[in-house]
């Protein structure tokens, strides 16, 4: 034993699905860890001749990758499960979801709201969600309570709420936010809701800060062809070109949505390298419409995933996110080779990380990076037989089959199990707001 290299825990796994290098899938690997840092990726028979690991786990019918990264959510909407469904995004928005906010939301239904999203995204094998909501000190507390990574978004938007009471109020409050969490799992993002709810003057603010900080922005942008209109028929511009004007396309955009777009904008989106949060099944259940996703892959523009919140999906599923996404590029492009799934799953990790600024962080599997890990369990008939390990990951498992996760090397998931939440006190806590909510209600 003398001479091994002492760490604190080694995977080994059937395949190894590193996102880097591109399109590899490696069988019968190892990945060595030590405070929370992939140390090493080897053969599995070479890791116990080198390494001395106070745990080793061993996944014998498992595919590892790297933590699903759900770029934009509305977490604590969770508790918002079902209560509108199918009716169009304004009315959704307008006589649904922001009255039964100004009634319900505070500090503690963002808490507790959080905790039941992160329970889900931890089980569905995600690692870090990128979060847009009203009292994000609540959220962030979550995140760190469930041991998930989590980009906190500083929301503003032009209309007082029980959080704030201008957009001045929106921006101290988030700007103080962050200075107050210096934690290793936390990063921040600007979220303004959206061109149609936030005014010149307060994009122009954010910008100020935003490249004062070189922190993100992330907002919700070309969602429906309301929103256009509606832009049009306000400022005689396009809501992207309303921002071009402003200054805000750049790297450190992520536009959410984007379901309509002409080839000038999609050029337009990749001259200034803004990211793109494409939402699949909220685009789909609202009836947004459908983004051209194949063309603006084909721009070489970075689109990672989200699932909405899910008061709009009404899943927090990355696993359904990215096999809608795969599919849907097909049917809309007439091309069966577009988005082919080693993309589906870069989209799903590497790029959203890349979006957040946490490219270096997390994203993928290499020496360095934060072991930010999900373990897939490949047993069953429903995954059998297995050809293509990153296909069945795209086209064939779901959420249910996720068995383990790590983030930072601190697993958050055994055997399906959450380790950092209680699924009893989540339930009791749900039910409370539930019954809130329904006494209110309008059905």
């Amino acid at each position: 034993m003398n001479g091994l290299q002492q760490i604190d825990t080694l995977i080994e796994a059937k395949w190894i699905i590193p996102i880097e290098p591109a399109e590899v899938v490696l069988n019968q690997h190892a990945i060595a860890i030590d405070k929370g840092i992939i140390q090493d990726i080897l053969p599995a028979s070479e890791a116990s001749l080198r390494y001395q690991a106070k745990q080793t786990i061993t996944l014998n019918d498992h595919a590892l990758i790297p933590g699903l990264i759900n770029l934009h959510t509305h977490a604590a909407m969770t508790l918002m499960r079902g209560f509108a469904d199918d009716i169009p995004l304004m009315a959704w928005l307008n006589q649904r979801i922001w009255p039964t906010e100004n009634q319900h939301v505070n500090a503690q239904f963002v808490l507790d709201g959080t905790q039941l999203a992160c329970a889900e995204m931890i089980k569905g094998g995600v690692t870090c969600f990128n979060d847009m909501y009203f009292f994000p000190k609540s959220c962030a507390e979550a995140a760190i309570g469930s041991g998930m990574r989590a980009a906190i978004g500083m929301v503003v938007i032009d209309f007082p709420t029980a959080y704030a009471s201008d957009a001045d109020d929106y921006l101290a409050k988030g700007l103080d936010l962050r200075d107050q969490y210096q934690h290793p799992l936390l990063s921040f993002c600007f979220a303004p809701h959206a061109p149609y709810t936030v005014s010149d003057k307060t994009f122009r603010n954010i910008l100020t800060y935003a490249e004062q900080l070189d922190t993100p922005i992330h907002t919700h942008l070309h969602e429906t062809q309301d929103e256009i209109r509606i832009s049009l028929e306000s400022t005689g511009m396009r809501p992207i070109e309303r921002l071009q004007q402003l200054g805000l396309l750049s790297p450190n955009l992520i536009a959410v949505h984007m379901t309509h777009l002409t080839d000038h904008e999609i050029k337009l989106v990749h001259q200034y390298g803004c990211s793109i949060a494409h939402c699949p099944s909220s685009n789909m259940k609202l009836a947004s419409g459908l983004a051209p996703v194949a063309p603006v892959l084909n721009q070489g523009i970075n689109v990672g995933l989200g699932t909405d919140g899910a008061a709009s999906n009404n899943r927090l599923d990355m696993f359904e996110e990215m096999r809608l996404a795969a599919l849907l590029a097909k049917a809309t492009s007439g091309r069966a080779d577009a988005l082919p799934a080693h993309q589906a799953l870069k989209m799903a990790t590497l790029n959203g990380a890349n979006a957040l600024g946490l490219g270096e962080i997390t994203g993928s599997l290499i020496r360095g990076k934060a072991a930010d890990i999900t373990a897939v369990d490949f047993t069953g008939l429903n995954l059998a037989p297995c050809y293509d390990p990153a296909s069945h990951l795209v086209y064939t498992a779901s959420r249910e089959q996720v068995s383990h996760v790590w983030v930072n090397g601190r697993m958050l998931l055994h055997e399906k199990e959450l380790m950092t939440l209680n699924p009893v006190e989540l339930q009791y806590r749900t039910a409370y707001w539930q019954e809130r909510i329904a006494a209110t209600s309008k059905n």
